[in-house]
């Protein structure tokens, strides 16, 4: 958006002070109109590569529910369940790491964020939260896969399941918790949102396992119906920042992704009523449905994010909008 463009964006954001005096007066000097030097931004945009951050994003939070669902078929007798939930876990945890290592450019930069860990600070919370559900989760795995030390692997298994959770959302309180408008708008709602993500994640790859199912086809379907509901409420709250969210690649890109959700979530439903062969395909693509939509989601909050970081009018509006209501609230008072 250029300047002049961002400039009429900000005057039509808040009502006109121009008001008559008296009989015959008026105002005829209008507001001062906002301009940004030749529309660069005013907010430092992230640094962050693409594709290494989102998908690290949409492979941490399934990795979160593939690790609790293991768990929990673990102590219900759900082979098969389990041992998909526990590969998937490792494996979203390794790839979230090495993203985040390419993205930070040197293994050193990630063990450095692990010296001291900083309560205020969601990425050190985060660094704190990644490190030892990989380490558990590697040591689940690691027993699965050699028939060794099953006892430690259940312990393993059970720890990684109880630090799940916190995967799947930590990352939304890291995005919120910056001054970028699309993410810090949305602060309400991003957990929710990332959290279904993951579960509509997770329990789709859960669906990809043999025998009974039921525990992440119920993840499943509940994880989809929380994203939508969170990426409805999302675009309806935030004002002016929901056109990051609703125009451009963004959003295509959620528009696929709630479109894959809903796909998914309907598949998975047939896949539990119809049973047997056909059951079991229509779980196959509920899982495919299901992680594609929670990738594109991630895909797309990350670039709304920084559509929203490069166009001072997302930095401006909402600040011209706060300014009018508090001056229209001022003068009901007076």
């Amino acid at each position: 958006m250029s300047a002049p463009e961002v400039a009429g964006a900000a005057d039509a954001s808040r009502p006109q002070r121009r008001r008559r005096r008296g009989r015959g007066e008026q105002l005829m000097v209008p507001d001062a109109e906002f301009t940004s030097y030749y529309g660069r931004p005013i907010i430092k945009s992230p640094t962050w590569k693409v594709p290494d951050v989102p998908l690290y994003l949409y492979l941490g939070g399934a990795a979160g529910t593939s690790a609790s669902l293991a768990a929990l078929a673990d102590l219900t007798g759900r082979p098969a369940l389990r041992i998909v939930g526990r590969y998937t876990a490792l494996g979203g945890a390794l790839v979230s790491v090495g993203a985040l290592v390419h993205d930070l450019g040197r293994p050193t930069r990630f063990l450095n964020m692990l010296r001291v860990i900083k309560p205020t600070s969601p990425l050190s919370v985060g660094s704190w939260i990644l490190s030892p559900f990989g380490t558990l989760a590697g040591i689940a795995a690691a027993s699965e896969l050699t028939g060794l030390l099953p006892g430690i692997g259940r312990l393993a298994g059970v720890g990684a399941g109880l630090v799940g959770p916190a995967m799947t959302t930590y990352t939304a309180v890291l995005l919120a918790n910056t001054a970028v408008p699309a993410w810090h708008e949305g602060y309400q709602e991003l957990p929710f949102l990332f959290a279904g993500s993951a579960m509509a994640a997770g329990g789709g790859f859960g669906l990809l396992a043999t025998g009974d199912v039921t525990p992440a086809r119920r993840v499943a379907v509940a994880g989809a119906a929380l994203e939508l509901t969170a990426t409805a409420v999302l675009e309806r709250r935030i004002g002016f920042a929901r056109k990051a969210y609703t125009t451009g690649r963004p959003g295509m890109l959620l528009k696929v992704a709630r479109a894959a959700t809903v796909a998914g979530a309907a598949a998975a439903v047939a896949g539990g009523v119809l049973g047997g062969r056909r059951g079991r395909l229509a779980g196959i693509a509920a899982g495919v449905l299901l992680n594609a939509g929670s990738a594109a989601t991630r895909f797309g909050v990350f670039d709304a994010g920084m559509v929203s970081a490069k166009d001072p009018a997302y930095t401006v509006v909402p600040q011209r909008e706060r300014m009018a209501a508090r001056e229209a609230a001022a003068e009901r008072e007076v």
